[in-house]
């Protein structure tokens, strides 16, 4: 049996769904199907759509926004730090400075030749 199936989710675009396997309770349980039979659809159906209505909800909740304020930031300054260390590792080489020559060079040089 397969996890994933495609299924047009209520947005309108077709989208990969995926199995979620959640452990509750018998009593959530018989509430869930009593809930699902009085609206003519299935547990599933009634699962994605609370889902669906819940994560919206989430997306206007205060703190939930601030949360993503941080986590964005964080996110911005990773790829900045990533950013610039790419950037070096790949920028055209300067001009390496004259080193003076080592020692064992410069002892088989003699001095006037």
């Amino acid at each position: 049996m397969s996890d994933q199936s495609t299924v047009p989710p209520l947005t309108g675009s077709p989208s990969q769904m995926r199995t979620l396997a959640v452990r509750i309770t018998d009593d959530l349980r018989a509430q869930l199907d009593l809930i699902a039979q009085l609206n003519d659809r299935s547990v599933t159906e009634e699962i994605r759509l609370s889902l669906e209505d819940w994560i919206e909800r989430s997306k206007s909740d205060p703190n939930v926004l601030k949360r993503a304020e941080t986590v964005r930031a964080e996110i911005e300054r990773e790829a900045t730090t990533k950013r610039n260390a790419i950037e070096a590792i790949f920028a055209k080489e300067t001009p390496k400075k004259a080193t003076p020559p080592s020692r064992e060079a410069a002892k088989d040089k003699t001095p006037g030749s």
